[in-house]
Protein backbone atom coordinates (compact mmCIF):
# COMPACT_ATOMS: atom_id res chain seq x y z
CA UNK A 1 0.00 0.00 0.00
CA UNK A 2 1.45 3.37 -0.93
CA UNK A 3 1.71 6.28 1.52
CA UNK A 4 -1.26 8.17 0.06
CA UNK A 5 -3.58 5.18 0.37
CA UNK A 6 -2.33 4.46 3.89
CA UNK A 7 -3.02 8.08 4.87
CA UNK A 8 -6.55 7.84 3.45
CA UNK A 9 -7.22 4.53 5.18
CA UNK A 10 -6.02 5.93 8.51
CA UNK A 11 -8.30 8.96 8.08
CA UNK A 12 -11.26 6.73 7.28
CA UNK A 13 -10.58 4.63 10.39
CA UNK A 14 -10.58 7.80 12.52
CA UNK A 15 -13.75 9.03 10.81
CA UNK A 16 -15.57 5.72 11.37
CA UNK A 17 -14.62 5.85 15.04
CA UNK A 18 -15.91 9.45 15.32
CA UNK A 19 -19.21 8.49 13.67
CA UNK A 20 -19.67 5.56 16.06
CA UNK A 21 -18.92 7.86 19.01
CA UNK A 22 -21.68 10.15 17.69
CA UNK A 23 -24.15 7.25 17.90
CA UNK A 24 -24.08 6.14 14.27
CA UNK A 25 -23.89 2.57 13.03
CA UNK A 26 -21.42 2.12 10.18
CA UNK A 27 -23.13 -0.03 7.55
CA UNK A 28 -20.48 -0.11 4.85
CA UNK A 29 -17.07 1.29 3.97
CA UNK A 30 -15.49 1.93 0.58
CA UNK A 31 -18.55 0.97 -1.45
CA UNK A 32 -17.87 1.26 -5.17
CA UNK A 33 -19.92 1.42 -8.32
CA UNK A 34 -19.09 2.53 -11.84
CA UNK A 35 -19.66 6.19 -10.88
CA UNK A 36 -17.28 6.27 -7.93
CA UNK A 37 -16.89 5.39 -4.28
CA UNK A 38 -18.63 6.20 -1.02
CA UNK A 39 -16.17 6.24 1.88
CA UNK A 40 -18.66 5.43 4.65
CA UNK A 41 -22.37 4.64 4.73
CA UNK A 42 -23.90 4.86 8.20
CA UNK A 43 -27.26 4.91 9.91
CA UNK A 44 -28.12 7.66 12.38
CA UNK A 45 -31.45 6.94 13.99
CA UNK A 46 -33.83 6.51 11.07
CA UNK A 47 -31.65 8.51 8.65
CA UNK A 48 -29.10 7.16 6.24
CA UNK A 49 -25.77 9.02 6.18
CA UNK A 50 -23.40 9.02 3.22
CA UNK A 51 -20.06 10.27 4.48
CA UNK A 52 -17.12 11.61 2.52
CA UNK A 53 -13.79 11.51 4.35
CA UNK A 54 -10.97 13.89 3.45
CA UNK A 55 -7.59 13.44 5.11
CA UNK A 56 -4.65 15.82 4.87
CA UNK A 57 -1.28 15.85 6.56
CA UNK A 58 0.20 19.02 8.04
CA UNK A 59 1.48 21.37 5.40
CA UNK A 60 -1.13 20.36 2.84
CA UNK A 61 -2.25 23.04 0.43
CA UNK A 62 -5.85 23.16 1.56
CA UNK A 63 -7.94 22.24 4.57
CA UNK A 64 -9.58 18.83 4.09
CA UNK A 65 -13.08 20.30 4.14
CA UNK A 66 -12.25 22.58 1.20
CA UNK A 67 -11.88 19.52 -1.03
CA UNK A 68 -15.65 19.01 -1.14
CA UNK A 69 -16.62 21.25 -4.02
CA UNK A 70 -20.14 21.69 -5.45
CA UNK A 71 -19.17 19.21 -8.18
CA UNK A 72 -18.05 16.65 -5.58
CA UNK A 73 -21.27 17.21 -3.60
CA UNK A 74 -23.36 16.53 -6.72
CA UNK A 75 -21.40 13.33 -7.30
CA UNK A 76 -22.02 12.25 -3.71
CA UNK A 77 -25.77 12.77 -4.21
CA UNK A 78 -25.66 10.54 -7.31
CA UNK A 79 -23.66 7.89 -5.46
CA UNK A 80 -26.09 8.02 -2.54
CA UNK A 81 -29.01 7.40 -4.92
CA UNK A 82 -27.14 4.48 -6.47
CA UNK A 83 -26.34 2.95 -3.06
CA UNK A 84 -29.98 3.34 -2.00
CA UNK A 85 -31.25 1.53 -5.07
CA UNK A 86 -28.67 -1.27 -4.92
CA UNK A 87 -28.46 -1.86 -1.17
CA UNK A 88 -31.32 -0.28 0.77
CA UNK A 89 -34.40 -0.52 -1.44
CA UNK A 90 -33.69 -4.14 -2.30
CA UNK A 91 -33.77 -4.98 1.39
CA UNK A 92 -36.41 -2.62 2.79
CA UNK A 93 -38.50 -1.68 -0.25
CA UNK A 94 -38.81 1.97 0.75
CA UNK A 95 -36.48 4.90 1.42
CA UNK A 96 -35.21 5.43 4.98
CA UNK A 97 -37.85 7.17 7.12
CA UNK A 98 -35.37 9.85 8.19
CA UNK A 99 -34.16 10.53 4.67
CA UNK A 100 -30.61 10.63 3.38
CA UNK A 101 -27.97 13.03 4.63
CA UNK A 102 -24.52 13.72 3.24
CA UNK A 103 -21.81 14.46 5.79
CA UNK A 104 -18.12 15.23 5.52
CA UNK A 105 -15.42 14.26 7.97
CA UNK A 106 -12.18 16.19 7.63
CA UNK A 107 -9.07 14.73 9.22
CA UNK A 108 -6.00 16.91 9.65
CA UNK A 109 -2.81 15.18 10.77
CA UNK A 110 -0.42 17.67 12.37
CA UNK A 111 3.31 17.07 12.50
CA UNK A 112 2.96 16.58 16.25
CA UNK A 113 0.03 15.82 18.47
CA UNK A 114 -3.32 14.20 18.01
CA UNK A 115 -5.21 14.20 14.72
CA UNK A 116 -7.91 16.84 14.37
CA UNK A 117 -11.20 15.31 13.26
CA UNK A 118 -14.05 17.60 12.18
CA UNK A 119 -17.51 16.22 11.34
CA UNK A 120 -19.90 18.45 9.40
CA UNK A 121 -23.47 17.20 8.93
CA UNK A 122 -25.73 17.86 5.98
CA UNK A 123 -23.33 19.45 3.52
CA UNK A 124 -25.18 18.58 0.34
Amino acid sequence: MNAQRALGRYGEDLAARRLREAGMAVLERNWRCRDGEIDIVARHGDALVVCEVKTRSAGAYEHPMAAVTPRKAARLRRLAACWLSERWLVRYGRPPAGGVRIDVVGVLLPRRGAPQVQHVRGVA
